[in-house]
Protein backbone atom coordinates (compact mmCIF):
# COMPACT_ATOMS: atom_id res chain seq x y z
CA UNK A 1 0.00 0.00 0.00
CA UNK A 2 2.75 2.69 -1.11
CA UNK A 3 0.67 6.09 -0.74
CA UNK A 4 1.05 9.57 -0.52
CA UNK A 5 2.19 11.38 3.01
CA UNK A 6 -0.67 13.64 2.35
CA UNK A 7 -3.32 10.65 2.15
CA UNK A 8 -1.77 9.12 5.36
CA UNK A 9 -1.51 12.79 7.44
CA UNK A 10 -4.62 13.63 6.85
CA UNK A 11 -6.16 10.85 8.25
CA UNK A 12 -3.73 10.97 11.09
CA UNK A 13 -5.21 14.93 11.40
CA UNK A 14 -8.69 13.85 11.18
CA UNK A 15 -8.42 11.13 14.00
CA UNK A 16 -5.77 12.73 16.41
CA UNK A 17 -2.79 11.01 16.40
CA UNK A 18 0.52 11.18 15.18
CA UNK A 19 2.65 9.03 12.43
CA UNK A 20 5.71 7.97 13.09
CA UNK A 21 8.52 8.47 10.12
CA UNK A 22 11.31 6.20 10.73
CA UNK A 23 14.79 7.30 9.54
CA UNK A 24 16.33 4.66 7.94
CA UNK A 25 19.92 4.08 7.03
CA UNK A 26 20.32 0.31 5.35
CA UNK A 27 18.12 -2.73 3.98
CA UNK A 28 17.91 -4.16 8.09
CA UNK A 29 16.47 -1.45 9.45
CA UNK A 30 13.87 -0.71 6.90
CA UNK A 31 13.33 -4.41 7.06
CA UNK A 32 12.35 -4.44 10.57
CA UNK A 33 10.79 -0.97 10.73
CA UNK A 34 8.51 -2.10 8.18
CA UNK A 35 7.83 -5.55 10.08
CA UNK A 36 7.03 -3.43 13.53
CA UNK A 37 4.57 -1.61 11.30
CA UNK A 38 3.09 -4.18 10.20
CA UNK A 39 2.66 -6.23 13.18
CA UNK A 40 0.95 -3.14 15.49
CA UNK A 41 -1.13 -2.02 12.19
CA UNK A 42 0.34 1.20 12.09
CA UNK A 43 0.43 3.67 9.30
CA UNK A 44 4.14 4.38 8.60
CA UNK A 45 6.51 7.38 6.40
CA UNK A 46 10.02 5.89 5.66
CA UNK A 47 11.99 8.82 6.43
CA UNK A 48 15.53 9.12 4.01
CA UNK A 49 17.83 11.93 4.49
CA UNK A 50 19.88 13.44 1.68
CA UNK A 51 23.16 12.06 3.48
CA UNK A 52 21.17 8.35 3.83
CA UNK A 53 20.20 8.82 0.08
CA UNK A 54 23.98 8.82 -0.75
CA UNK A 55 24.56 5.76 1.73
CA UNK A 56 21.98 3.69 0.41
CA UNK A 57 21.47 4.20 -3.34
CA UNK A 58 18.73 4.71 -5.89
CA UNK A 59 18.73 1.41 -6.50
CA UNK A 60 17.84 0.34 -2.61
CA UNK A 61 14.94 2.77 -3.10
CA UNK A 62 13.67 0.56 -5.60
CA UNK A 63 13.21 -2.02 -3.12
CA UNK A 64 11.84 0.12 -0.73
CA UNK A 65 9.19 1.12 -3.16
CA UNK A 66 8.77 -2.40 -4.41
CA UNK A 67 8.51 -3.49 -0.46
CA UNK A 68 6.14 -0.82 0.43
CA UNK A 69 4.15 -1.90 -2.45
CA UNK A 70 3.42 -5.30 -0.59
CA UNK A 71 2.96 -4.22 2.90
CA UNK A 72 -0.46 -4.61 4.83
CA UNK A 73 -0.37 -1.06 5.91
CA UNK A 74 -0.40 2.50 4.43
CA UNK A 75 3.23 3.70 3.62
CA UNK A 76 4.64 7.00 2.01
CA UNK A 77 8.40 7.53 1.15
CA UNK A 78 9.49 10.59 2.39
CA UNK A 79 12.18 12.41 1.32
CA UNK A 80 13.68 14.08 4.77
CA UNK A 81 15.28 17.40 5.32
CA UNK A 82 15.55 18.50 1.20
CA UNK A 83 17.89 21.37 1.25
CA UNK A 84 17.27 23.01 -2.50
CA UNK A 85 14.82 22.68 -5.36
CA UNK A 86 17.32 19.93 -7.15
CA UNK A 87 17.17 17.31 -4.36
CA UNK A 88 13.49 18.21 -5.13
CA UNK A 89 14.29 16.75 -8.26
CA UNK A 90 16.23 13.92 -7.74
CA UNK A 91 13.61 12.70 -4.88
CA UNK A 92 10.65 13.28 -7.99
CA UNK A 93 12.87 11.08 -10.20
CA UNK A 94 13.46 8.39 -7.21
CA UNK A 95 9.81 8.25 -7.02
CA UNK A 96 9.50 9.64 -3.50
CA UNK A 97 5.54 10.28 -2.31
CA UNK A 98 6.46 12.76 -0.27
CA UNK A 99 9.12 15.66 0.17
CA UNK A 100 10.46 17.50 2.87
CA UNK A 101 11.93 21.25 1.67
CA UNK A 102 13.54 22.95 4.84
CA UNK A 103 14.68 26.13 4.21
CA UNK A 104 13.32 27.38 7.61
CA UNK A 105 16.82 28.76 8.02
CA UNK A 106 15.99 31.54 4.87
CA UNK A 107 14.39 34.63 5.44
CA UNK A 108 10.69 34.27 5.62
CA UNK A 109 10.33 34.82 2.24
CA UNK A 110 12.65 33.60 0.82
CA UNK A 111 11.45 30.27 2.57
CA UNK A 112 7.84 31.04 1.08
CA UNK A 113 9.12 31.15 -2.27
CA UNK A 114 11.16 28.13 -2.70
CA UNK A 115 8.54 26.27 -0.79
CA UNK A 116 5.43 27.48 -3.21
CA UNK A 117 7.57 26.25 -6.15
CA UNK A 118 8.42 23.19 -4.58
CA UNK A 119 4.20 22.78 -3.84
CA UNK A 120 3.58 23.99 -7.53
CA UNK A 121 6.11 21.20 -9.27
CA UNK A 122 5.35 18.42 -6.60
CA UNK A 123 1.48 18.92 -6.68
CA UNK A 124 1.10 18.18 -10.61
CA UNK A 125 2.76 14.81 -10.14
CA UNK A 126 0.58 14.08 -6.98
CA UNK A 127 3.40 14.19 -4.55
CA UNK A 128 2.87 15.69 -0.91
CA UNK A 129 5.22 18.60 0.42
CA UNK A 130 6.22 19.62 4.15
CA UNK A 131 8.53 22.71 4.79
CA UNK A 132 9.23 24.27 8.22
CA UNK A 133 8.61 27.30 10.05
CA UNK A 134 10.87 27.92 13.09
CA UNK A 135 13.91 26.44 13.91
CA UNK A 136 14.59 23.49 15.51
CA UNK A 137 17.52 23.13 17.55
CA UNK A 138 20.46 21.08 16.21
CA UNK A 139 23.20 18.40 18.55
CA UNK A 140 24.20 16.85 15.76
CA UNK A 141 25.56 16.58 12.14
CA UNK A 142 22.49 15.34 10.64
CA UNK A 143 19.74 18.31 10.87
CA UNK A 144 19.21 20.64 8.89
CA UNK A 145 20.40 22.18 5.69
CA UNK A 146 22.40 25.05 7.61
CA UNK A 147 22.12 24.04 11.43
CA UNK A 148 21.70 25.91 14.26
CA UNK A 149 21.96 25.05 17.84
CA UNK A 150 19.36 27.39 19.02
CA UNK A 151 15.64 27.03 19.01
CA UNK A 152 13.70 29.56 16.88
CA UNK A 153 10.07 28.96 18.02
CA UNK A 154 7.28 29.14 15.35
CA UNK A 155 5.49 32.45 15.32
CA UNK A 156 1.90 31.61 14.65
CA UNK A 157 1.06 34.44 12.71
CA UNK A 158 3.68 33.59 10.65
CA UNK A 159 2.47 30.47 10.03
CA UNK A 160 -1.02 31.28 8.75
CA UNK A 161 0.69 33.01 6.42
CA UNK A 162 2.98 30.50 5.44
CA UNK A 163 0.73 27.96 4.61
CA UNK A 164 -1.59 30.26 2.92
CA UNK A 165 1.03 31.47 0.32
CA UNK A 166 2.77 28.25 -0.13
CA UNK A 167 -0.24 25.40 -0.04
CA UNK A 168 2.06 22.96 1.70
CA UNK A 169 0.29 20.06 3.21
CA UNK A 170 1.90 19.80 6.59
CA UNK A 171 4.02 21.91 8.25
CA UNK A 172 6.85 21.17 10.84
CA UNK A 173 6.63 23.39 13.76
CA UNK A 174 9.46 24.38 16.27
CA UNK A 175 7.93 24.00 19.87
CA UNK A 176 10.83 22.92 21.90
CA UNK A 177 12.96 20.16 20.49
CA UNK A 178 16.65 19.34 18.61
CA UNK A 179 17.49 16.91 16.68
CA UNK A 180 20.24 14.44 18.05
CA UNK A 181 19.98 14.18 21.81
CA UNK A 182 18.44 17.14 23.75
CA UNK A 183 21.64 19.32 25.17
CA UNK A 184 22.46 18.50 28.81
CA UNK A 185 22.54 21.73 30.08
CA UNK A 186 18.81 22.61 29.08
CA UNK A 187 15.75 21.08 30.38
CA UNK A 188 13.65 19.27 27.49
CA UNK A 189 10.18 21.14 27.54
CA UNK A 190 7.80 21.05 24.65
CA UNK A 191 5.41 24.60 24.24
CA UNK A 192 2.04 22.51 23.63
CA UNK A 193 0.33 26.31 24.56
CA UNK A 194 2.19 27.16 21.30
CA UNK A 195 1.08 24.56 19.45
CA UNK A 196 -2.35 24.68 20.27
CA UNK A 197 -2.70 28.07 19.29
CA UNK A 198 -1.05 27.07 15.79
CA UNK A 199 -3.16 24.29 15.16
CA UNK A 200 -6.61 26.18 15.77
CA UNK A 201 -5.26 29.03 13.48
CA UNK A 202 -3.60 26.66 10.56
CA UNK A 203 -5.70 23.07 10.92
CA UNK A 204 -3.25 21.60 8.58
CA UNK A 205 -0.78 18.57 9.81
CA UNK A 206 1.85 19.46 11.49
CA UNK A 207 4.74 17.78 12.41
CA UNK A 208 7.69 17.19 14.89
CA UNK A 209 11.29 17.04 14.23
CA UNK A 210 13.78 16.36 17.47
CA UNK A 211 12.72 14.59 20.59
CA UNK A 212 15.07 12.54 21.92
CA UNK A 213 14.49 13.47 25.61
CA UNK A 214 11.99 15.49 25.79
CA UNK A 215 9.45 13.41 28.39
CA UNK A 216 6.51 11.03 26.71
CA UNK A 217 3.72 12.61 28.81
CA UNK A 218 4.51 15.82 26.47
CA UNK A 219 5.36 14.03 23.05
CA UNK A 220 2.30 12.04 24.28
CA UNK A 221 -0.07 15.22 24.06
CA UNK A 222 1.62 16.84 21.46
CA UNK A 223 0.10 14.23 19.53
CA UNK A 224 -3.12 14.08 20.85
CA UNK A 225 -3.50 18.00 20.24
CA UNK A 226 -2.00 18.84 17.04
CA UNK A 227 1.08 17.29 15.89
CA UNK A 228 0.48 14.28 13.35
CA UNK A 229 4.13 13.59 12.03
CA UNK A 230 6.69 12.49 14.42
CA UNK A 231 10.27 11.97 12.93
CA UNK A 232 12.45 9.21 14.80
CA UNK A 233 15.82 8.67 14.09
CA UNK A 234 18.85 9.04 16.51
CA UNK A 235 16.58 6.86 19.38
CA UNK A 236 16.04 3.78 16.64
CA UNK A 237 19.47 4.18 15.33
CA UNK A 238 21.10 3.92 18.70
CA UNK A 239 18.95 1.08 19.73
CA UNK A 240 20.38 -0.70 16.70
CA UNK A 241 24.01 0.45 16.83
CA UNK A 242 24.44 -0.33 20.46
CA UNK A 243 23.22 -3.87 19.96
CA UNK A 244 25.65 -4.28 16.76
CA UNK A 245 28.34 -3.29 18.84
CA UNK A 246 27.26 -5.64 22.32
CA UNK A 247 27.16 -8.46 19.18
CA UNK A 248 30.32 -7.71 17.58
CA UNK A 249 31.99 -7.88 20.95
CA UNK A 250 31.24 -10.67 22.40
CA UNK A 251 32.77 -12.81 19.63
CA UNK A 252 35.55 -11.30 17.09
CA UNK A 253 34.82 -14.03 14.80
CA UNK A 254 31.11 -13.21 13.88
CA UNK A 255 31.21 -12.10 10.71
CA UNK A 256 28.24 -12.81 9.04
CA UNK A 257 25.42 -10.13 8.47
CA UNK A 258 22.40 -12.66 9.29
CA UNK A 259 23.97 -13.35 12.41
CA UNK A 260 24.64 -9.87 13.57
CA UNK A 261 21.89 -7.75 12.29
CA UNK A 262 18.64 -9.98 13.47
CA UNK A 263 19.33 -8.88 17.72
CA UNK A 264 20.05 -5.63 16.50
CA UNK A 265 16.60 -5.41 14.37
CA UNK A 266 14.93 -6.89 17.15
CA UNK A 267 16.42 -4.17 19.73
CA UNK A 268 15.54 -1.69 16.92
CA UNK A 269 12.38 -3.13 17.23
CA UNK A 270 11.37 -2.64 20.51
CA UNK A 271 12.17 1.15 20.88
CA UNK A 272 10.31 1.98 17.46
CA UNK A 273 6.86 0.15 18.54
CA UNK A 274 7.11 2.32 22.29
CA UNK A 275 7.13 5.12 19.79
CA UNK A 276 4.14 3.40 17.77
CA UNK A 277 2.33 3.52 20.86
CA UNK A 278 3.57 6.76 22.50
CA UNK A 279 2.10 8.55 19.30
CA UNK A 280 -1.31 6.69 19.53
CA UNK A 281 -0.57 5.26 16.21
CA UNK A 282 -1.22 1.82 17.02
CA UNK A 283 -4.50 0.09 15.04
CA UNK A 284 -4.64 2.90 13.09
CA UNK A 285 -4.16 0.96 9.94
CA UNK A 286 -7.90 0.19 9.91
CA UNK A 287 -8.67 3.37 9.07
CA UNK A 288 -7.47 3.06 5.59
Amino acid sequence: MLTTGKAILDVANEHSFAVPAFNISDWAMFKGIVEISEETNAPLMVAIHPDEVKHIGPEMIKGIIERAHRSSIPIAIHWDHGATYAQMLEAFQYGFTSVMLDASTKPFDENVAISKRVVDSAHVLGISVEAELGTIGANDSYAESEGTATIIYTDPDDAVTFVEQTGVDSLAVAIGTYHGFFPKNLKPELKLDLLKEIKSRVQIPLVLHGGSNNPDDEIREAARIGINKINISTDIKVAYHNKMREVLGTDEKVREPNAIQPACIEAMKIVAAQKIELFGADGKGSLF
